[in-house]
């Protein structure tokens, strides 16, 4: 069993890279996690918002694994419960592939050229976050999912 997350951007801060940390230790437990990140291309008054995406989207094209089951989260993605996310993860697990990507733009979000090789369209909240900060929520999530997956306790 594999996650890998695939993001735009490097996490600066050291209380996001801390969370990140110590939710991958957590996951570790019940899945390997690999984390790949591809450069954000500036924002720049020559380029538009589609051109800035769709550099991008080439970028981590050129990273996305092949062999697994490819989510992005997007806002116009379907939102779930985290019961309904565990349910999805179990059955992609159980289903399709032992090896799940969680793809993450960067600023503007994702650009349709990597939009359109994903299996799946997750939308956290109607809410924009940072992306480094959708990093740990995602993660939490994961972790939730693992853990109800495998009839643990953990807070509500």
């Amino acid at each position: 069993m594999k996650i890998t997350i695939l993001s735009v951007g490097s996490i600066k801060e050291k209380y996001l890279k801390d969370a990140i940390n110590d939710y991958a230790k957590r996951i570790s437990k019940y899945s390997k996690i690999d984390f790949i990140s591809v450069m954000d291309e500036p924002i720049s008054e020559n380029m538009s918002e589609a051109d800035i995406k769709n550099k991008e989207a080439a970028r981590l094209l050129s990273k996305l694994p092949e062999n697994s089951y490819k989510i992005a989260l997007n806002l116009q993605g379907e939102m779930l419960t985290s019961i309904q996310l565990s349910e999805k993860v179990s059955h992609i697990l159980s289903y399709y592939t032992s090896h799940i990507v969680f793809v993450i733009g960067g600023s503007l979000g994702l650009g349709d050229p990597i939009l359109t090789r994903m299996d799946y369209h997750l939308c956290f909240s109607k809410m924009t976050f940072p992306h480094q900060l959708m990093q740990v929520i995602l993660l939490e999530q994961i972790y939730r999912s693992f853990k109800i997956i495998n009839h643990e306790t953990y807070h509500k």
